[in-house]
């Protein structure tokens, strides 16, 4: 047989399998196409802010703020379209390696008549071509609605302007289906090795290498990741505020992918807690738990990557800002807060009851540090303070004494070098290049990137500057006095809510960002889920017939096949929660690094909130699969067979 007519063959039967066998390939053609539609609105938005220009008639300040808001929009779509490519590939590897081991019959049928390995291969290839090719065309319009909906969602959250759009750009066309179609390919060529290596004859018996879930491929693959996950926890403490918690919230998906390698081992364990009252259908479950290894931990994959990613990233997140509220409440050392537009000039000093006071106000400032080929451009914000009355409020101790006259300090964000010179530009003024004379301790919580002396600034631009004041008592003065006093002057708060309200404000962005990324991957992964119980429940008409022609009910069919499910979801969201775990092992390392102090916040409401719908989606999921698949009379599925 020439090697033309093999390949033309195999396509032939790669044509005729997804025609024939569609309900199984079902899911992974969704993948595919959700993957698309993900990857293609992601890069189209990225691009289409990268290159969007600002209003007009925007002022300086304004301008600056834009550029600011910007630069998070990108770095936030960068983050969604690694996201995606990453779900998008371990959701249809994981979904093809499925869809190929409920084929281990047909295969080794296909070979048991002459086909030889590489023939094989090329037909489950050409069925992946064939699927990202198809996922890319229904991928692509898709595609559009999916832009359509994140750039409402943009709009909404406020990243962008009203008039911000998405463009459209032709060669997206070639990217899209080449994405479907070496996503697919890329899902199926570990799936497509392994079936073509196995051997017929215990393919049809499902002994030797057919019947091993735990293969080398797979141990590799989770000890690899789970050395990545480890490495990330142990580096994690010294990266500081910033590198710490970038390395912390990507412990998730390293710790993900190896907890879901390693499930075939520990999913069937979990079934043994299958309640003993269960009757038939709990001791068939069970027997289905450790006979189908394979298939429940291919249920069990993407929640676990669902959990990892949502509960892990978002109790991360939190506990670096609770973290960060805890080291500042115990550095600040004020009574009150009083915020104003502008300097309060000696209001606040002339106020009885008031010991002292530091005036801090806030400018947008783009700052250039480096030089030559080596310098880098940033647009953050400015504190014009008193250094003395500042280090006093924020226990700087002596680091701010040398600051005066035309010099800056690095600030608490820590994005600043704290000696060399950096190039300043206020709204409507450049400063030029200014000497770094001091630096305020670097905080968890972040803050001002640079600190500037009374006098750099003029005043003309500090009349319409966000103005707070950190305000100390005398001992013994009247607190609602002194407050209704300074109530006149502008907002006045207790220390401990104004740096509450602070810390959501600052991460205000931040927030908003994890809420699109885990929502998207969320959604992602648990159709995922979906996808797993389909595809096993439409290849097991013939496992339930059987169960039912050996004296079992309809309803107990279904509740057995509705607890082997409750039993799946409970193991992934176990494991799920141990790489979750992973993610704040890092961050409680990481605070307790740099503030002295581990922090540990868990968002129980969230976690809670994920537990219920992932037993709601498989739970329904699971019980209509298994109701449609045990709709016609058993002996009908059998004879048919015959």
């Amino acid at each position: 047989m020439s090697p033309s007519f093999a390949s033309t063959q195999a396509w032939t039967i790669s044509r005729r399998s997804l025609a024939e066998r569609w309900q199984l390939f079902a899911g992974a053609f969704l993948s595919v196409t959700l993957g698309v539609a993900l990857v293609q609105s992601s890069l189209l938005l990225l691009i289409s802010a990268a290159l969007y220009e600002p209003p007009a008639g925007l002022s300086a300040a304004d301008r600056m703020e834009f550029t600011d808001s910007t630069a998070a929009v990108v770095s936030m779509l960068g983050i969604i379209l690694g996201i995606a490519t990453f779900l998008a590939g371990f959701i249809i590897s994981s979904t093809f390696a499925f869809t190929v081991a409920q084929r281990r019959r047909d295969l080794a049928l296909l070979r048991l008549v002459g086909a030889g390995r590489g023939q094989v291969r090329r037909l489950l290839l050409g069925e992946a071509v064939l699927l990202g090719t198809l996922g890319a065309a229904v991928g692509v319009p898709l595609g559009l609605v999916v832009m359509a909906a994140q750039t409402w969602l943009l709009r909404r959250m406020g990243f962008v302007p009203d008039g911000f759009r998405g463009e459209w750009r032709e060669w997206i066309l070639a990217g899209s289906f080449g994405t479907g179609i070496v996503l697919a390919v890329a899902g199926a060529m570990v799936a497509a090795r392994r079936a073509a290596r196995v051997r017929p004859l215990e393919a049809l018996r499902e002994t030797g290498d057919a019947a091993r879930v735990m293969t080398v491929t797979r141990w590799l693959a989770g000890l690899l990741f789970f050395g990545g996950a480890l490495a990330l926890i142990i580096v994690a403490p010294h990266g500081g505020p910033d590198g710490g918690a970038a390395m912390a919230m990507n412990v998730p998906l390293p710790a993900a992918i190896a907890a879901a390698a390693l499930s075939p081992l520990v999913v069937p364990l979990l079934g043994c807690l299958l309640p003993t009252g269960s009757g038939v259908a709990g001791v068939l479950a069970r027997a289905n738990l450790w006979d189908a290894r394979r298939r429940s931990a291919s249920v069990a994959a993407p929640l676990i990557v669902l959990v990892a990613l949502v509960v892990g990233t978002a109790g991360a997140g939190q506990t670096f800002t609770t973290s960060g509220i805890d080291e500042l409440r115990r550095q600040t050392h004020a009574d009150l807060v009083v915020g104003t537009t502008g300097p309060p000039a000696t209001a606040i000093a002339a106020v009885p009851g008031v010991a002292t006071a530091s005036t801090e106000s806030s400018l947008p400032v783009t700052y250039t540090t480096g030089h030559g080929e080596d310098a880098e451009t940033e647009t953050g914000s400015a504190l014009v303070i008193d250094p003395a009355a500042y280090a006093l409020a924020h226990s700087a101790g002596s680091s701010l004494t040398s600051l005066s006259g035309h010099a800056v300090a690095a600030g608490p964000s820590g994005d600043v070098p704290a000696h060399g010179t950096v190039k300043i530009e206020l709204p409507g003024l450049k400063l030029g290049s200014l000497p770094i004379v001091a630096a305020a301790p670097t905080t968890m919580s972040g803050g001002a990137d640079l600190l500037l002396p009374p006098g750099v600034a003029p005043a003309s631009l500090l009349e319409s500057a966000p103005t707070r004041s950190f305000v100390t008592l005398r001992p013994g003065a009247d607190l609602p006095t002194t407050r209704a006093a300074l109530a006149k002057i502008g907002t006045v708060s207790t220390t401990d809510a104004w740096l509450t309200a602070d810390a959501k404000a600052r991460t205000k962005t931040s927030d908003k960002i994890m809420l699109v990324i885990m929502g998207l991957g969320g959604l992602y992964a648990l159709i995922g889920v979906v996808n797993s119980i389909v595809i096993g429940a439409a290849a097991r008409r013939r496992e339930f017939a059987e169960a039912r022609i050996t004296g079992l009910t309809r309803t107990q069919v279904v509740r057995s096949a509705l607890l082997e499910s409750a039993a799946v979801t409970v193991a992934g969201l176990v494991l799920g929660a141990v790489a979750a775990a992973g993610a704040y092992w890092a961050a409680v390392a990481s605070t307790a690094a740099v503030t002295g102090h581990g922090t540990l916040s868990v968002p129980w409401p969230l976690v809670g909130a994920v537990c219920l719908v992932a037993l709601l989606v498989t739970g329904a999921t699971s019980l209509i699969t298994s109701w449609s698949a045990t709709r016609r009379p058993p002996i009908t599925l059998l004879a048919a067979r015959e």
